[in-house]
């Protein structure tokens, strides 16, 4: 028999502005809920009984492995998660990521990946300057280098090589698109874009995280088929996808995030999140769900999801500002 009153984990690094809407979405429908904090939480891989009290766990840490590592135990003893490990490796990884992609020939930028200087070095120039150079796991903008000619590719590809981690012998290349100073950041649950934004920056990283601004993009049938079957291609769930506009090309996703950050989304859409994500949590849960074949991932109808949208926005008026 499905549980009418599920217990929901949610673990996480830090209570951002996000972990405190969720939260808080969590408490105003008195829904039975624990946060786990993963810098404290142990994980005794030989008595998973503790966890099996959870009816799914959401994930919200801040650091990919310790999400991932935690999401592959917990899936590996059966317990549902938002989003599964299978999932967060891939988004978590842009390599992964351009891979899924291109197995379900969804539009993206050139990309191409070396491991030695001396080969990044000839994947640069085979596809023209500028490029953009990516650590393949990383967020907020952080470590990417437009490089402009031979002699600043020359530079950075040696500060990288002598860095030496793993992940800095990796050369993820990247074409450099001219943007109209923005990009598009959209949210998928299951198969439904429910909201997007631009957001912009006269800098050529528009991240809101490095000081982009939002402001309200409409989702439009072309972003939203897009960004489904993106979504899809690394085994969906709740994700933000990330949208270039090429000059030539049109629209190509760039990246897709797992674990993504809605803080400016939420006031300037009124499109209530924390809400979306607890009804998915509870659905999938509940067992309300479809499953996507091939995957261990669940997939939400979308007329469903935006009724339950609909009727707790009708007697729960959208609380953050």
């Amino acid at each position: 028999m499905l549980n009418s009153n599920p217990r929901i984990g949610v673990l996480y690094s830090r209570v951002r502005v996000e972990e405190k809407w969720i939260f808080a979405a969590l408490e105003q429908r008195s829904i039975n809920y624990d946060r786990i904090n993963d810098g404290k939480v142990i994980f005794d891989l030989n008595d998973p009984a503790p966890w099996q009290d959870y009816d799914i766990v959401l994930e919200r840490s801040l650091s990919h492995m310790r999400g991932l590592y935690a999401l592959r135990m917990l899936n590996a003893w059966g317990i549902p998660t938002v989003n599964s490990a299978r999932v967060a490796e891939i988004c978590g990884d842009k390599l992964s990521t351009t891979a899924a992609l291109s197995a379900a020939g969804i539009p993206q930028p050139k990309a191409a990946v070396a491991f030695t200087p001396d080969a990044a070095l000839e994947a640069i120039e085979s596809i023209g300057y500028p490029v953009v150079l990516k650590p393949v796991v990383g967020s907020w903008g952080r470590l990417l280098s437009k490089i402009n000619d031979r002699d600043a590719a020359e530079s950075i590809l040696e500060h990288k090589a002598t860095l030496g981690s793993y992940q800095h012998s990796v050369f993820y290349v990247q074409e450099y698109i001219q943007k109209p100073g923005r990009d598009i950041r959209a949210f998928v649950f299951g198969d439904e874009t429910v909201t997007a934004i631009y957001r912009h920056s006269p800098h050529w990283i528009t991240n809101t995280a490095r000081g982009g601004s939002g402001e309200i993009c409409p989702v439009t049938a072309e972003i939203n088929d897009l960004c489904v079957r993106a979504a899809q291609a690394v085994g969906g769930g709740v994700l933000a996808v990330d949208l270039i506009e090429h000059p030539e090309e049109g629209l190509l996703v760039n990246e897709i995030n797992h674990t993504m950050e809605f803080h400016t989304t939420v006031p300037l859409t009124g499109v209530d999140l924390p809400n979306l994500i607890v009804d998915y949590l509870l659905d999938v849960a509940s067992g309300n769900v479809t499953m996507q074949s091939n995957t261990d991932i669940v997939q939400l109808a979308p007329s469903r999801l935006r009724k339950s949208h609909q009727e707790h926005l009708m007697s729960n008026p959208l609380p953050y500002h």
